[in-house]
């Protein structure tokens, strides 16, 4: 079958592969899998409460969904869902995407399925999309607290040793310092490292042995309003952001530039989805990274529970789960300009054999951290005007009934900008899937 699906890859105009089949993964209900942010953000009992669902409803039927196709289709309307994967890595398939151009479409990892479309857009069409994001109006990014997350943390009755059992990964009954930073994503929008750690236990007598692990014992004397108060006195740099660059949003839709419609169409044409499904997916993306600029390794979608509710479709829905999560099935990413120095695209732990997240983190290194190891992830893509690179965040459950999240290999992140004289500037199309 391998031989067969290449030979009808080598004809000029085949379809590219759609979306990727396999079965289902177990990926969302390994609790420390969710904990991205512990002790030290205005999110912790958020993430902690979905983890407390997943440690207690893991394996039942109630349990962690994919993302079910039909909500915003309406009954019976489903994509396709088979398709040949590529067989290796390098293998490359000729697709038309505009009239009278065919595109070479490189596969670039299996894990996750990645893809690389050089000039997918021209010269003129990225000098645009650069022009019509400066007219927009490019703001600061940054992750941060939801309005209501208050209100939210009041539904969420969880304990100590729930907390303890949640974040302790080797179940030793001891909490080491990559355990606690394998879930401490963000602080105050600082990416943590092991010293801040440290001097966070330090300031808040978190380890009055100064081992540098946490007992049960100890835990249990820990205020976590205490961590709050640190965090908040905590003056951060841009550069220890979790996320340093500028955004904007481009809509895409009916009276929008010819450009921005013919990039959707062309979109729909790569990824073989229906209409209702990226026309019903947020605006393109456009973000601009600077010297220096820079996005820690991090997730594009999110896992799916009964609690929340997918960020884009919540409000037509009126869905009143209390939390929100992205849901985003496909990432399509563009280049808009050639840089010298920096800003590639990392995947830490692309085509891994296998895949265990405490193996991010060894001996104070930290393959998600983009200042000091980005150059020891296993894909590198360098940016390059016009070329386009998807992946998707999700697989198939096998019998077209939903998708499971395939988040492990989809760690991303961006290379810090090195030229104090350019900048990078990508562009992001994110298809959504409906619950």
């Amino acid at each position: 079958m391998a031989a067969a699906a290449a030979a009808a890859s080598r004809s000029e105009g085949s379809p590219l592969p759609g979306p990727p089949g396999g079965r289902p993964r177990p990926v969302c209900s390994r609790p420390y899998f969710l904990v991205l942010m512990v002790f030290a953000h205005l999110y912790v009992l958020n993430v902690l409460g979905l983890l407390l669902f997943v440690h207690l409803s893991a394996g039942e039927p109630g349990g962690p969904q994919g993302c079910a196709w039909g909500v915003m289709l309406g009954p019976g309307l489903r994509p396709p869902l088979t398709a040949a994967l590529p067989p290796q890595v390098g293998h490359t398939q000729r697709v038309q995407l505009v009239p009278g151009r065919v595109h070479a479409v490189r596969t670039l990892s299996l894990k996750p399925l990645l893809f690389e479309i050089p000039d997918f857009l021209t010269e003129e069409e990225c000098k645009l999309i650069i022009h019509l994001a400066q007219l927009k109006g490019l703001q600061k990014s940054q992750i941060l607290p939801t309005d209501d997350y208050e209100e939210a943390m009041e539904m969420i009755e969880i304990s100590q040793m729930d907390i303890f059992n949640l974040l302790d990964h080797n179940q030793d009954g001891q909490l080491q310092l990559k355990e606690v930073l394998t879930h401490t994503r963000l602080g105050n929008g600082r990416w943590m490292t092991p010293e801040n750690i440290r001097e966070m236990y330090t300031a808040v007598k978190a380890d009055p042995d100064g081992n540098g692990v946490l007992s049960l014992e100890e835990f249990k004397q820990l205020n976590i309003h205490d961590f709050h108060k640190y965090m908040g006195s905590q003056k951060v740099k841009m550069s220890d952001l979790v996320r340093n660059s500028q955004h904007t949003w481009l809509y895409q839709g009916e009276g929008a530039h010819q450009v921005m419609r013919s990039v959707r169409q062309r979109v729909m044409r790569l990824t073989r989805l229906p209409p209702e499904i990226v026309e019903h997916s947020e605006p393109l993306q456009v973000v601009r990274y600077d010297q220096g600029g820079h996005y820690h390794a991090h997730m594009d979608s999110g896992p799916v529970f009964p609690e929340t509710a997918c960020s884009h479709t919540k409000l037509v829905t009126n869905d009143s789960a209390p939390f929100e999560t992205s849901c985003r099935y496909v990432t399509v990413l563009f280049y808009l300009n050639n840089v010298t120095g920096g800003g590639e695209t990392v995947f830490p732990i692309a085509d891994n054999r296998t895949y265990e997240e405490m193996s991010l983190i060894q001996n104070d290194v930290d393959l998600r951290d983009t200042r000091k190891n980005c150059n020891k992830g296993n894909l590198r893509v360098k940016p390059q005007q016009g070329t386009a690179v998807f992946w998707y965040n999700y697989l198939s459950d096998g019998e077209g009934m939903g998708w499971f999240p395939d988040l492990d290999y989809v760690i991303n992140a961006n290379w810090p900008q090195k030229n104090p004289s350019a900048s990078t500037n990508i562009s992001s199309q994110f298809v959504y899937c409906a619950r």
